[in-house]
């Protein structure tokens, strides 16, 4: 994949402004914020039945609280590789084994789940939901390959600062989000 250039600049600032905000958090406020993020996320999630989550990078706002909270018979799932070439799965939450990257993944023994919901890490993103992840496509594969088999509802989380209001271009590959969410706002983009 041949991303735009405009995208790929967007990109490497997004990243360093996510990474210098999330070092300036305290622990207790990181804590606090992604406390508030899953509360408003959490009502948006009552007709789902299994939710795909990820576990975060150092910078990136942690989905654990939503993961925590699921209650009501849903199933949290996370991503899942074989190796670094493999499309990713989602296999039955928690992370437990590190993945070819060395990101914490479930075991390969955990369940094979097909998420209806999933939530979606992402450097920046504009209120239509068009979204820059880290550039490698495993989201729009995995999101694209879910789709084939329904319909797959897609949130993609973040700290305030890193949804943007001025809209950008995509690549005709990128799965657009049905919605954003951060620590004080729901955004509806469909």
């Amino acid at each position: 994949m041949n991303a735009n250039p405009d995208k790929h600049a967007l990109r490497a600032h997004a990243l360093e402004e996510r990474r210098r905000y999330a070092r300036s958090l305290a622990p207790a406020l990181r804590a606090e914020l992604e406390a508030r993020l899953a509360e408003t996320v959490l009502p948006h999630l009552n007709g789902a039945r299994i939710v795909g989550l990820y576990h975060p990078l150092k910078d990136e706002i942690s989905p654990y609280p939503i993961l925590e909270r699921l209650g009501g018979g849903r199933r949290g799932a996370l991503p899942w590789f074989l190796d670094r070439d493999a499309r990713m799965l989602f296999r039955e939450a928690p992370a437990t084994e590190p993945s070819p990257w060395g990101v914490l993944q479930p075991p390969a023994s955990a369940e094979a789940l097909a998420p209806d919901t999933v939530i979606v890490p992402l450097v920046a993103a504009d209120r239509r939901g068009t979204r820059i992840g880290h550039g490698k496509g495993h989201y729009d594969r995995a999101l694209a390959h879910l789709r084939e088999g329904g319909p797959v509802f897609t949130i993609g989380i973040a700290w305030e600062h890193q949804i943007l209001d001025e809209p950008f271009d995509g690549d005709p590959w990128d799965v657009p989000l049905d919605a954003l969410a951060t620590p004080g706002e729901w955004i509806d983009c469909r």
